[in-house]
């Protein structure tokens, strides 16, 4: 039980999270993917001011849960549990933006960025 809270490097944790967090802001931004993706979805992309405080929380809770889990299986020797975890995440995400009948493009820049996502939080996990 003790690799759920004192061996993980929480330091790892929550910069993986914290750096994850800033490369969506990018990679769902104008600049790369977001105004193609937001078009791929259905949704208008907004200002800085304009942002849903309630969807950027539990992005950033999921992600921290998400770099959290990384920390334990790293401290496991079990990383390949959490590849398997996120392969079938993005899966099963993927196949729910084919429902809700998002674009190939937008199904893929999301699956990307929880790859990226998930190699940051591996990374971080090593450094610290």
């Amino acid at each position: 039980m003790n690799e759920l809270t004192t061996d993980v490097s929480w330091t790892g944790v929550i910069v993986g999270a914290v750096v994850s967090f800033l490369v969506g802001w990018l990679w769902f931004s104008p600049k790369l993917f977001g105004t193609k993706w937001a078009e791929g979805v259905g949704v208008e992309l907004g200002t800085a001011g304009n942002m849903p405080v309630g969807a950027m929380v539990a992005q950033f809770i999921g992600l921290m849960l998400m770099s959290w889990f990384v920390g334990v299986t790293a401290v496991s020797n079990a990383l390949l549990t959490v590849i398997l975890a996120t392969v079938a995440f993005i899966v099963l995400a993927y196949s729910g933006g084919m429902f809700a009948q998002k674009s190939g493009y937008a199904r893929n820049v999301e699956a990307g960025y929880w790859i990226i996502c998930l190699v940051i939080m591996i990374v971080f996990q090593g450094v610290f």
